[in-house]
């Protein structure tokens, strides 16, 4: 073997090194998916992805970097503008020149990041969501919903240690119209990669309890990273929740898919707070309307009755006076006809006595008797079947003078 035809790793390496140079001297804005993105001691990391539109099989993939003294001004002006920061699965068109050493290989170097591009994206996945929602028909169901008259037991989706949580727990409990609320808390990740189960987990917590209302609130720090608030999966669960929810993410920006789907939309958590507290308000407005309505009802009909009392306590005299005097009138009359109707009612009942006595001298025995007839008497009462009259038996006939007294032999 020759010798002299041999070279270095490193002078092959170098080679490589100036190739590439020479066969791609520019820069090259490239449209690219995250695999993986991830900082250190300044510098951001990245491994790029392409996949089949049809397949979503990984067809290219490549490593890129972007140094500190570059990443320092693009990472605050991208999540200023796209209102996230880099993460897997995010598209990114970057602007990137090749560089291959000697000791640790190709990578695309990164030297801008175009935000438009990103958030033409994300504006696209998140018109998916919405149009599969609303076809769906679950988009509008959280609007459907009312918040109870008395919303007071608040079930709270937050960090535990967010600042935001605080304040909303604090101006519930400090209004100033000593509303009682209790609220529980639900611990969740409110930002990064896990948001989105970590809302579904909590909302399956809620869901069987007697909440009248839920919050998910996140405040305090940056509102970069909303990407777990726009997934379909934590959309459909908010959207067929059995009671409101009301959010405050504190992104002042846009609105999240989940800040459409909920059923009210705030800012802030202090905000969250101040919805539940007016809605009280109301509805002690409302009662104390209806109080002062009824209370206006209730003197009206008084004021009335006590009117109709007075009138008809100024006119009993006068009636008493008439309606003595009517009766007093009656009992002259009364008395000037008494002994014409007691003269009457005599004269009629004598009328009907001397009917009744004739009546009874027409029934008189006696009268029969005299004209022949007898009475035949068995036991003190008249016989008038003989075939009743056992053999021996007495019997007493009455003739107009005198009594008879038999024994019966046979009839």
């Amino acid at each position: 073997m020759n010798t002299e035809r041999h070279i270095t790793l490193f002078e092959l390496n170098r080679l490589v090194r100036e190739a590439i140079e020479d066969a791609l001297p520019m820069e090259y804005w490239v449209e690219a998916e995250l695999s993986e993105c991830r900082e250190s001691r300044g510098h951001c990391y990245m491994e790029l992805i392409q996949k089949d539109e049809q397949t979503a099989t990984p067809i290219a993939k490549a490593s890129a970097k972007c140094w500190a003294n570059k990443w320092l001004t693009i990472r605050p002006y991208f999540e200023r503008t796209t209102g996230q920061q880099l993460h897997a699965g995010m598209k990114v068109l970057l602007q990137v020149y090749p560089q291959f050493h000697e000791a640790y290989g190709f990578s695309w170097i990164v030297t801008d990041i175009d935000p438009t591009y990103t958030l033409g994206d994300m504006a696209r996945k998140r018109q998916e969501i919405i149009q599969k929602l609303k076809a769906e028909g679950v988009f509008d169901l959280q609007k459907e919903l009312q918040l109870p008259v008395f919303c007071q037991r608040i079930a709270v989706i937050s960090s535990q240690t967010a600042a935001g949580y605080g304040d909303f727990c604090n101006q519930l409990a400090d209004n100033p119209y000593g509303f009682k609320f209790e609220t529980q808390l639900f611990p969740a990740i409110m930002q990064g990669e896990g948001v989105e189960q970590s809302i579904i987990s909590a909302l399956e917590q809620i869901y069987d309890m007697p909440f009248d209302c839920v919050v998910i609130i996140r405040g305090g720090g940056a509102t970069s990273d909303m990407s777990g608030f726009d997934t379909l999966a934590l959309a459909e669960n908010v959207a067929n929740f059995p009671i409101p929810i009301i959010t405050g993410i504190g992104h002042e920006r846009d609105e999240s898919i989940l800040d459409m789907i909920s059923h009210t939309r705030v800012k802030t958590p202090t905000a969250a707070a101040a919805l539940l507290i007016d809605h009280l308000k109301g509805v002690l407005k409302t009662i104390e309307g209806a109080q002062s309505m009824i209370t206006h009802y209730v003197l009206q009909k008084l004021s009335i009755a006590n009117s109709q009392l007075s009138i008809i306590s100024e006119a009993i005299p006068r009636l008493f006076s008439i309606v003595k005097t009517r009766q007093e009138a009656k009992i002259d009359a009364l008395y000037t006809r008494l002994p014409m109707l007691i003269e009457r009612r005599f004269t009629s009942e004598r009328h009907r006595l001397q009917l009744m006595d004739e009546k009874l001298k027409a029934l008189d025995p006696t009268l029969l008797l005299a004209r022949g007839y007898s009475i035949t008497m068995h036991n003190g009462r008249a016989v008038k079947d003989a075939s009743q009259l056992p053999p021996g038996a007495e019997i007493e006939t009455r003739l107009a003078k005198g009594t008879i007294h038999s024994v019966i032999k046979s009839v």
